[in-house]
């Protein structure tokens, strides 16, 4: 691969950067997918807002399916970390531990890691329903259960209050008062507020339960991390990309960054982390991308 030079290289092998690689590959562009194998979209146990399939789709028979038309299209995949992107006279230059590609454009769809409470178990809990990330993705599925919410008070309470529309049963676990100013609003709407600085959950039979520090219990069928992310912008950062203080990418309306080139898509430049907004990125940057290419004749 060292050496290989391609119109577009897509980081990330996600909804967001198969989709992208999908619509290049069928504009007859040539385009490679670096990608490390983890993409946060995999653990969805099972998302409903994908259309057309009634009874929800995993994410990773989403990316099954996704990955397989990538093959018939005999689109270039590596299985890697990149390491460093560099600017080049005609494009640019990933390198990774034992290759090397370059590109005239470059897709970053590298997305966000979500921050976990202390709980070992949270993978198991994710697949079973238990643990969940995104209440518009899936707040549909816990109508009328008992609903936790963790994080500090100010980063959880929008949360909170989005999931009180379809419980009566919230709870805030603030394990820290970041910002009071919305406590007002969430006693207003009826949810709980219980100071748990040194929260930590455990499974129980049918769900999850908090544990105290004083020793104290509380159970919940489901409970939402609200402790943020880290989001996997560094590559666009050190090639002076511009960003917000959390880190997602600044793009205009397609998906453009601030350096020429270079393009971010999905959860990378949005904490709107849906599926369906990925696709949209990607559909909007692989246009742009194309048209912005040479001329290809057959």
């Amino acid at each position: 691969m060292t050496g290989a030079r391609f119109d577009c290289l897509v980081v990330g092998g996600g909804p967001a950067g198969l989709m992208a690689a999908i619509y290049l590959a069928r504009f007859r562009r040539s385009v490679c997918v670096v990608d490390t194998g983890a993409s946060r979209a995999a653990l969805i146990p099972r998302s409903h807002n994908v259309p057309g399939f009634v009874h929800g789709l995993s994410g990773s028979d989403l990316i099954a399916r996704m990955s397989a038309q990538l093959g018939e299209l005999a689109v270039e995949r590596v299985e890697a970390e990149i390491t460093a992107l560099q600017r080049r006279d005609n494009g640019f230059q990933a390198v990774w531990n034992g290759g090397a590609l370059e590109a005239t454009t470059v897709i970053l769809a590298s997305g966000i890691v979500d921050s976990h409470p202390p709980f070992e178990q949270w993978r198991a809990a994710v697949a079973d329903g238990l643990l969940r990330y995104c209440p518009v993705c899936d707040a549909f599925e816990v109508i009328g259960r008992r609903v936790g919410v963790v994080g500090p008070l100010g980063r959880a309470a929008g949360k909170a209050l989005f999931l009180r529309g379809y419980s009566r049963e919230v709870t805030l676990l603030a394990t820290g008062q970041d910002d009071e100013s919305a406590t007002a609003e969430l006693e207003e709407a009826g949810v709980d507020i219980v100071l748990a600085p040194d929260l930590r959950l455990r499974r129980r039979v049918g769900g999850l339960e908090a544990v105290f520090a004083d020793g104290r219990t509380m159970q919940f069928d489901t409970v939402y991390p609200a402790m943020g992310a880290e989001v996997r912008s560094q590559l666009a950062v050190s090639l002076g990309a511009q960003h917000t203080g959390e880190g997602y990418l600044k793009v205009d309306d397609h998906q453009r960054t601030s350096v020429d080139g270079l393009y971010g898509i999905g959860d990378v430049v949005t904490d709107l982390h849906q599926i369906s907004v990925a696709f949209g990125h990607a559909a909007l940057a692989a246009c742009t991308i194309h048209h912005s290419l040479p001329r290809r004749l057959a």
